[in-house]
């Protein structure tokens, strides 16, 4: 190292490293050390930084969000607290009187049971809050939603209608729709009203986006720097964006080469439904084409089915209310097998969304089917979600060197989710293998943990003390939980790894990227139910701060 460091921090608490203070060189971190050793290398140029007690971690790796439909969330309307028919008749009311010019009324984190636990929302209910105006409500899991009756028209939906695989138009008894949507092929229809022409799911489908004009790109890439910024602001500095297309790396490369990139991105090239072309081939030109310090591809999404609260996730055996049925996949096994093994041979990435047992168990048959034809490889393929596993199962992820990417504000009872309808439709049977982060750990899987975001709220301490917190559902369960600094590391070096980035990020090591984060608080109320007394106050990404409210 020079003499000559741009920031020093001392009088901190460094997570897994010895030592009380470290000083950052350009984009590395240069020299770790005592307050004392550190401080001797102070010049005029250097920032110098009183951590004051503090806790310096390396920085956050979110390794599951959305960052255009985050980005776009931050000026919707939030109903994860609003329960019951009034409280929604007021929450769209205020809504629709804020945004007067908004040709649909967008708002997300509605509970499946907001009016009650046995009470399915439709478009009756939603028209007595607001019958004149388009509004849609999007589900917690963002894989439901549901739209009145005069958005429901406008669409050309109110008499069903097909909106292609995987998707579906809820029709009631009287032959017209109920308003309940099921997956994006139906939701996309109704978000297309939305005076931006529903461009908050860019990316979300695969698709490329058509005759975008000048105006809009710039609006893309306001939308995606709010995302960046909000992520910054709570001591993220990669991400993993889950929403993936040629589109969004441009945008982003636009962004980095104005030097307005706050974090590091990973974009994946998200397989559509309809598969067209030559799907591998695309994501291998995303991979050499978009290679920077900060911007990658190097991996394919796909989903392998939906989630249990609409009955589309795949599961083992049957659903315990419905005999009989286990869901159908999004993608035939044969299919699936096909484009692991052509991505493997390709030395891509695979993500691939698994919420129930059974479609967790037909992903790890994809990547088996890989190595088997490939031969074995370092490949760090990925499961997204790993609501419930079948014990089974459980070893073969490790054997298999893949990796559990979850994100611990997804359980019912956790982070403002209610119980129901979810662990009904899992059913009993099923409660310890689900969301069960212990035993994924001591089978020797590697977990990375994110959020979902804008499904779940962003804040990797929130998401930590969701964790922390999380109690079994009744007595005799075992507990899922992991030791906080499990947690960190699942945050950290785990996410570091599962993006093939342990030799620069994760640690606070000499010589590694300077992405670190400054907590400030009280880092034991991390473990305790109530309000969180600790937060990011410092963001550092290759070097560079992106956020200080030192």
């Amino acid at each position: 190292m020079s003499k000559t460091p741009d920031v020093i921090i001392h009088n901190a608490d460094l997570f897994g490293a010895e030592g009380s203070a470290l000083a950052i060189e350009g984009a590395e971190i240069a020299a770790i050390g005592t307050d004392t050793d550190i401080l001797a290398f102070n010049s005029p140029k250097t920032r110098v930084i009183d951590a004051q007690g503090g806790h310096v971690m390396p920085g956050f790796v979110e390794s599951h969000l959305h960052l255009f439909m985050g980005g776009a969330s931050l000026g919707q309307l939030d109903l994860l607290s609003i329960f019951g028919a009034s409280q929604l008749k007021d929450a769209l009311t205020r809504y629709g009187a804020d945004n007067p010019d908004e040709a649909l009324l967008i708002c997300f984190g509605a509970n499946y049971t907001m009016l009650g636990n046995d009470v399915r929302l439709t478009r009756h209910h939603l028209d007595a809050a607001l019958p004149d105006r388009p509004v849609i409500l999007i589900a917690v899991d963002f894989h439901t939603a549901w739209a009145n009756t005069v958005a429901l028209e406008r669409a050309g939906l109110i008499e069903g209608r097909d909106v292609g695989p995987s998707a579906e138009v809820v029709m009631g008894d009287d032959g017209l729709a109920t308003g309940e949507l099921r997956e994006q092929g139906a939701m996309d229809l109704v978000m297309a009203l939305r005076s931006a022409g529903g461009r908050e799911g860019l990316g979300l489908a695969g698709y490329e986006p058509e005759d975008v004009t000048d105006a809009q790109r710039e609006d893309d890439i306001q939308m995606l720097a709010r995302g960046l910024e909000y992520c910054a602001r709570h001591g993220i500095t990669k991400i993993i964006n889950m929403d993936g297309n040629r589109y969004q790396l441009e945008l982003l490369f636009e962004m980095e080469q104005r030097g307005a990139l706050p974090c590091r991105i990973e974009v994946p090239y998200r397989i559509p439904i309809e598969i067209q072309g030559d799907p591998i081939a695309k994501a291998v030109e995303m991979t050499q084409e978009f290679k920077t310090d900060k911007i990658s591809c190097g991996r394919i999404k796909m989903f392998m089915d939906g989630v249990y609260d609409s009955w589309t996730a795949v599961v083992v055996g049957e659903y315990p209310d419905k005999p009989g049925f286990a869901g159908d996949p999004i993608i035939p096994q044969d299919v699936f097998d096909d484009i692991c093994i052509r991505a493997d041979a390709a030395g891509l990435q695979i993500s691939v969304h698994a919420v129930g047992d059974g479609a967790v168990r037909m992903v790890l048959n994809g990547y088996e089917a890989a190595r088997k034809a490939n031969g074995p490889r370092d490949s760090r393929h990925r499961v997204e979600h790993i609501d419930v596993i079948d014990p089974a199962d459980l070893p073969r992820l490790s054997a298999l060197g893949a990796i559990a990417s979850m994100q611990p504000v997804h359980p019912p009872g956790s982070a403002g989710l209610p119980l129901e309808p979810t662990i009904s439709i899992i059913g009993r049977a099923k409660w310890p293998m689900a969301w069960n982060w212990r035993m994924i750990e001591e089978s020797g899987a590697v977990m990375a943990f994110g959020t979902d975001w804008p499904v779940s709220p962003l804040d990797p301490l929130f998401a930590i003390q969701c964790a922390m917190i999380r109690k079994p559902w009744t007595d005799g369960l075992p507990d899922p939980r992991l030791t906080l600094e499990e947690c960190f590391k699942a945050y950290t070096s785990g996410g570091a790894y599962a993006s093939f980035d342990e030799d620069r990020l994760g640690q606070l090591k000499t010589g590694m990227k300077a992405d670190l984060v400054l907590l400030q608080g009280d880092i034991d109320s991390l473990t305790k139910d109530g309000p969180l007394e600790i937060s990011a106050v410092l963001t550092i990404c290759d070097g560079q701060i992106t956020h200080d409210v030192l």
